[in-house]
């Protein structure tokens, strides 16, 4: 079984490059990322990427998502994917940004979750996965409006 989980598509005042940039400046998130908190990467395909996130279930504290970059094409698309973290679950993410003109563009992000247990972690999991992307979503082009605000 499949399932796809997937944000909202905003659209942001800003060129795809500045939005890339944006979205790749992982010591910023903490200022502006209500669920991913923390990113450790090289971007270097096939390398780990470790996504620290909120609790599932709201309460205090964090918790560690190692997954593996899989395509790195700027401006427009980041894929990573579960691997074999997680036996019997393989989740492919991908964000991408899609040039609307030459000073605006669009964000969406979506997870795709196939395997054994993707029904289970889709029943458990799927809403706390979309509200997460939505406010990544959300707080990206926030984020980026207040970079490129006039002072």
């Amino acid at each position: 079984m499949s399932h796809l989980v997937e944000s909202v598509t905003v659209e942001i005042d800003a060129p795809a490059e500045f939005v890339w940039s944006v979205l790749l400046d992982y010591p910023n998130y903490p200022q502006w990322n209500p669920y991913t908190v923390a990113v450790d990467t090289t971007l270097a395909v096939g390398s780990p990427i470790d996504l620290t996130l909120p609790k599932p279930d709201g309460s205090e504290g964090t918790w560690v998502s190692r997954e593996y970059v899989r395509v790195v094409e700027p401006p427009r698309l980041l894929r990573y994917d579960t691997g074999d973290t997680f036996p019997g679950l393989l989740g492919v993410r991908d964000q991408l940004i899609t040039p609307l003109g030459q000073e605006r563009c669009s964000y969406r992000t979506f997870e795709t979750f196939t395997g054994k247990y993707a029904d289970a972690v889709f029943a458990a999991q799927g809403a706390y996965v979309k509200n997460g992307f939505d406010s990544v979503a959300r707080a990206l082009r926030d984020r980026v409006a207040g970079l490129t605000a006039p002072p």
